[in-house]
């Protein structure tokens, strides 16, 4: 069984996506980042390999989509409580991140979403487990 995620997506400047999430808070694998790959470490067992355009088309036999066009994935992610789901997505944004969807309250989840320097589609979510609906 697997024991940890990696999660590849392309970018055009990988100084600059580098950049952006370190901002956010995100720290870099040193020994898996190079010119070609930055390796962004979201926990013990969950990874965004951040690979430039040509490296990540290496991996592939298809074109590498344009996230700014199509939408090949949406990232998740869990927050501690609804306000870290808006500062963090605030920061996303001022940091030259795009909000493509309004925050939504589902009452025992909050949600929020924004789309990175190359258009790749994030969702920060808190949910609280108290306040799911019982069926």
């Amino acid at each position: 069984m697997a024991t940890k995620v990696f999660i590849n997506l392309p970018v055009k400047s990988l100084a600059k996506s580098v950049e952006f999430f370190q901002n956010l808070g995100f720290s870099f694998n040193p020994q898996f980042t190079d010119e070609k790959a930055g390796c962004m470490i979201v926990s013990e067992s969950i990874f965004v390999m951040l690979l430039t355009d040509s490296y990540f088309k290496s991996f592939i036999d298809t074109e590498v989509c344009d996230a700014h066009q199509s939408t090949e994935v949406l990232i998740a992610l869990d927050a501690a409580s609804a306000d870290e789901v808006k500062q963090f997505v605030n920061k996303a944004q001022s940091l030259g991140g795009r909000i493509y969807a309004e925050a939504k309250d589902h009452g025992f989840m909050y949600q929020h979403s924004f789309a990175d320097l190359d258009g790749h589609k994030w969702e920060m979510a808190y949910m609280d487990m108290s306040q799911f609906p019982q069926s």
